[in-house]
């Protein structure tokens, strides 16, 4: 608990710490006593007592009756009293991926619990940038009431870019992006005025999964996105590694040996696998349903092109495993819902391609794959609201600060 007594105790924006300090322990935490959230806050009762307040009168935490068995890790005694929660209702974050032939959204409420998301075709080529993300953000608010619009508090999207820490997209080769500012585009399209921030897809999905799973939170992961494009993302103990420019984990411009492709992107995207597929049916009509279908069936030409993509995915693992040495591969994106078909055939090629004496990692279907990049999005905004960036607690100097004793 050293990171929230320390951000408590900080003496910038006393006020502003301290109530950011509370609703970080309840989020993380889950419910607490008054007493216990004053311990993680490294303050007394009276001075939480006030933090306390002020946010139960904003909305963001209210009172609940105790139940024991309810709690994780805590156990009281004497008779049940009032604990401290969440009021997931009272705020909620959107993010949206803008992919080369989907858009997916999803909706986040205070405890970072999903609401909804959506996933439409779209062709994100055909039109210019300032389209694509005009799209983005009418499918984002498309079902907001509103009436909620108000306690919107950030929205985060995420693109198959290479771009710096600002949104700044230097290229994105697949959607025909160059040298364009995708926070100013993104906030020129809302239609309310809160904050933005964009991220790479891969590096969203790394945030998204480590943000929302404890156990994801220790040791070294790696995090692939195959879309139509193969992205990557590298935490360490739950943070991003993004390297010394921000591509950090890129494996999708892995070289592969003696293939028709010239590089790992190419030769198990989803449009490669796409193309495959309808040249050996003959048929222009078919999805990656379709193909996803066929495999688990077990058809002949289906199991073909899967066996190929199982074989330069446990290429592209061991490459990865030996430089990086992660614990733990998580899959995203929509075509790694193939994974699990091919898993046997993936960890056959690992032990021709490895010596027996490196360890291969796990290597798990991330279980919100096909959205993972818009979630982590939405969970960027999250994390900024509980943040000090978050103006909203800052000290109002008519009042004055607030004690740390």
């Amino acid at each position: 608990m050293n990171e929230l007594t320390s951000l408590a105790r900080s003496p910038r924006r006393i006020r502003q710490s301290n109530a950011i300090a509370a609703l970080q322990a309840l989020h993380r935490l889950g419910r607490l006593s008054r007493a216990e959230l004053a311990r993680m806050m490294g303050l007394n009762r009276s001075s939480s007592g006030n933090i306390i307040a002020e946010l139960t009168a904003a909305g963001f935490v209210r009172e609940v009756q105790d139940d024991a068995t309810k709690q994780s890790g805590y156990t009281r005694a004497g008779r049940p009293g009032i604990l401290l929660e969440l009021s997931a209702e009272a705020a909620f974050f959107l993010g949206a991926e803008v992919g080369v032939e989907h858009i997916t959204t999803v909706e986040i409420d205070l405890a970072a619990n999903i609401v909804r998301s959506t996933i439409e075709p779209f062709d994100a080529r055909s039109v210019p940038v300032e389209e694509a993300i005009r799209r983005a953000v009418a499918q984002a608010f498309r079902d907001v009431p509103q009436h909620k619009l108000g306690l919107c508090e950030g929205f985060g999207l995420s693109a198959p870019a290479q771009m710096d820490g600002n949104g700044h997209v230097s290229i994105g080769p697949i959607l025909g992006w160059r040298d364009v500012d995708l926070n100013e585009l993104t906030r020129a399209a809302l239609p309310i005025d809160v904050p933005v921030l964009a991220e790479n897809d891969a590096n969203a999905f790394a945030i998204g999964a480590t943000y929302t799973q404890a156990d994801a939170r220790s040791g070294v992961t790696m995090f692939m996105v195959i879309e139509s494009g193969v992205g990557g993302g590298i935490a360490i103990d739950g943070k991003l590694f993004r390297g010394g420019r921000g591509l950090a984990g890129e494996v999708g411009h892995l070289k592969v040996p003696d293939r028709e492709e010239r590089n790992l992107e190419q030769a198990i995207g989803l449009g490669r696998i796409m193309d495959k597929y309808r040249s050996s049916t003959g048929r222009a009509d078919v999805r990656l349903v379709d193909f996803l279908g066929d495999v688990r069936d077990r058809v002949p030409a289906a199991i073909v092109i899967a066996e190929d993509w199982a074989r330069m995915l446990a290429f592209a693992i061991v490459q990865v495993s030996r430089l990086i040495d992660p614990d733990r591969i998580v899959l995203g994106g929509s075509l790694a819902e193939l994974y699990p078909l091919v898993a046997a055939r993936v960890a056959a090629h690992i032990r021709e391609l490895q010596a027996p004496t490196f360890p291969i990692p796990d290597i798990v279907l991330n279980e919100s794959a096909a959205y993972g990049s818009a979630l982590g999005a939405a969970c960027m905004m999250h994390q900024r609201f509980l943040s000090l960036n978050n103006e909203r607690f800052a000290d109002d100097p008519s009042e004055g600060n607030a004690s740390t004793s």
